[in-house]
């Protein structure tokens, strides 16, 4: 009781109404009170305190100031403060905390995650693993494996700050084993930092498609702003919704038919590589050959722009995947390092990311500039209709669209995230894919006999994709066991309750909150798919349900609407490109020139792994690599394709 008296005598002494505590700061209150102590003074000081009117009885007719009605207690004491500091300002200070201001008319409050929020967590987090205190969200902890190395080698790990390091291998594997132990739910804790990890679709459809606005991108958008800046990806809501609304029509059917002729245009300079290491009997790493054909067709689509990558390694190339590797490194850290001012000019990979950051930046501002200054402005529906020039890319046709105001700043944010994702996810998916292929012949032949007959000895145009079925199958195979990424991030920007899913547990998702959804553990789990670890394109032509899993409708592939199943017929059991509002606005692009690479390069050659396919190895950044390069032979299986591109 002691502490009780202590925590009311605390209150009184500031003339804190424990109402008004309470009400604009519930988790605050509960936090810092124990729960005899909340009864003890809700019933001895509400009395003679009663604190503000409650929210219907403000009075707000001073238009002016929008602390009419609040002047009272110990908020409006620090507000006084404030504009005697600041000057006599109505506006709310951005340097006041959130929880001083009053509530908004409507008692909403701003949708964004204070320090305190987080601090909240972390307190809640050190009373339950140190104090017993029950758990405010409902999810079980994961008892994380203790570290066998040495002390000097464990500071040394955690100095990178990098969870691989620690963990000792890719985390969506670690994550994997705690799925199989402690179910589709659970709190993942290092020290009071914590993550809520997820693996349950109807979970996931609650996150990313039935309440979106309550969450943000969270850490993902911290670990890329400084090189994505307000790109799609990591933009807080409002303005991804302005981006996404002028970046989507550029993605129109006749920009799209454009593109395939790009495609194959792009992927006969890869096949000149191939024939060359054929004719020699070389050994070719297709991961990295897969990673510059798709940087060199991100380059001519996005901002018309030659990288030449799969031919020659230029200074531009160089600092397009120094900044890729940069973006790994800290998607796998927990320790903030590029934030911490004197390691940007300590550290020579710091060093070296701000070098090739400029060199980026000076190429994508020159090339918005010359855009610009040579922009022929026209309806959306005009720029559609507009027959395929010299510079066919998305750039030329955000600058050109009327109406569309976005600064060399935004532009250059939307071009740099496309290029980052944009090329590192279809040479993923490239890869995995010709990596299971090659270990299933029969399936293989399959996929030949298919191109054979829907292409014959031509290049592919836009109207044979849907007749590649299980050519698209075998891509979206790939992306089920190798998803890119293989975790999604989530930060909830309010508290939030999800649906239980068959799981049995509720689980509260505070203001504040990290999220993980597991992909890999998604598209892996027996609940969810038939024999999840098989290599099995014709997976998707049979339906699946579990009614073990409650509210979950299973998957069904006679709704499937597109080049690939996306997460509707499998009800968010599958996530290629996320999903819900937010999903990725390539996803189409992406399957359309895995389609078109994968169909010319199965016809013309044949691949043989120089080491064992477990050689290959797995390891993870932005997405899913091989951990020591996929080293095949190639030899030529028909005559070379015409030189001369078809008529699209």
């Amino acid at each position: 009781m002691i502490l009780v008296n202590f925590q009311i005598r605390l209150l009184k002494a500031f003339n804190y109404s424990p109402i008004k505590f309470q009400k604009y700061n519930r988790r605050y209150y509960s936090l810092l009170t124990s729960r005899v102590a909340q009864e003890k003074i809700l019933e001895d000081v509400s009395s003679t305190n009663p604190g503000p009117p409650k929210l219907n009885s403000i009075d707000l007719s001073d238009a002016e100031d929008l602390w009419a009605g609040n002047m009272h207690g110990f908020d409006w004491e620090l507000e006084k403060a404030r504009r005697k500091v600041f000057g006599m300002s109505t506006a709310y200070s951005p340097f006041r905390m959130d929880y001083w201001k009053p509530l908004t008319e409507d008692g909403q409050e701003e949708k964004n995650v204070s320090v305190l929020d987080s601090l909240y967590i972390m307190t809640t987090n050190i009373l339950q693993f140190f104090f017993g205190m029950q758990s405010i969200d409902g999810a079980p902890v994961a008892e994380i494996q203790p570290f066998t190395g040495t002390f000097s080698n464990f500071v040394a790990k955690a100095m990178t700050g990098n969870l691989e390091e620690l963990a000792g291998g890719p985390l969506f594997l670690m994550l994997e084993k705690y799925y199989k132990k402690y179910g589709a739910v659970f709190k993942l804790a290092f020290g009071p930092r914590s993550f809520i990890v997820i693996s349950n679709p109807v979970m996931a459809k609650h996150i990313l498609r039935k309440n979106p606005l309550f969450y943000d991108k969270g850490v993902l958008a911290d670990i890329l702003e400084e090189i994505m800046g307000k790109g799609l990806i990591p933009a807080d809501p409002a303005t991804w919704k302005v981006r996404r609304k002028a970046i989507v029509p550029g993605f129109h059917a006749r920009w799209l038919n454009r593109m395939i002729q790009l495609f194959a245009e792009c992927n006969l300079e890869l096949c000149s590589v191939l024939d060359a290491a054929a004719q020699r009997n070389q050994k070719v790493e297709m991961e990295s050959l897969f990673c510059s054909v798709s940087l060199d067709i991100i380059g001519r689509a996005v901002f018309n722009y030659e990288f030449g990558s799969v031919t020659k390694e230029s200074p531009v190339v160089k600092s397009v995947y120094s900044c890729l590797r940069e973006a790994e490194r800290r998607s796998t850290s927990f320790v903030p390092y590029w934030k911490i001012p004197i390691v940007k000019d300590v550290l020579d990979t710091q060093k070296e990311f701000k070098a090739n950051m400029k060199v980026l930046n000076d190429i994508l501002d020159e090339l918005i500039l010359l855009a610009h200054k040579t922009a022929v402005k026209a309806e959306v529906e005009e720029l559609e209709l507009r027959e395929p020039t010299e510079d066919p890319s998305l750039l030329r046709f955000l600058v050109d669209m009327r109406g569309e105001n976005a600064t060399s700043k935004q532009l250059r944010d939307d071009l740099m995230t496309m290029l980052i994702a944009g090329h590192e996810t279809t040479a993923a998916v490239l890869t995995w894919s010709l990596f299971n292929l090659v270990q299933k012949p029969k399936i293989l032949q399959e996929v030949r006999e298919e191109i054979q007959h829907v292409l014959g000895d031509r290049l592919p145009t836009y109207e044979d994709l849907p007749k590649l079925k299980l050519l698209r199958y075998v891509l979206a195979e790939a992306l089920r066991l190798y998803p890119e990424p293989p975790l999604l991030i989530r930060r909830a920007l309010e508290d939030d309750y999800l649906p239980s899913g068959g799981t049995g547990l509720n689980i509260k998702l505070s203001k504040g909150t990290d999220v993980f959804i597991s992909t890999w553990n998604l598209h892996r789990s027996p609940e969810y798919w038939e024999k999840p670890e098989e290599f099995d394109p014709h997976r998707w032509e049979r339906p699946f349900n579990n009614p073990a899993v409650e509210g979950w409708e299973g998957y069904k592939p006679e709704i499937m609407n597109g080049l690939y199943p996306s997460e509707i017929p499998s009800d968010f059991a599958f996530l290629p490109f996320g999903g819900g509002s937010r999903k990725c606005v390539g996803d189409q692009f992406a399957m359309m020139e895995s389609c078109v690479t994968l169909a010319i390069l199965l016809r013309r050659y044949d691949f043989q792994f120089v080491d064992s396919p477990e050689h290959v190895g797995i390891k993870t950044g932005a997405t899913i690599h091989t951990a020591n390069g996929m080293n095949m032979y190639v030899k030529n299986m028909v005559l070379q394709a015409p030189e001369t591109m078809p008529s699209i």
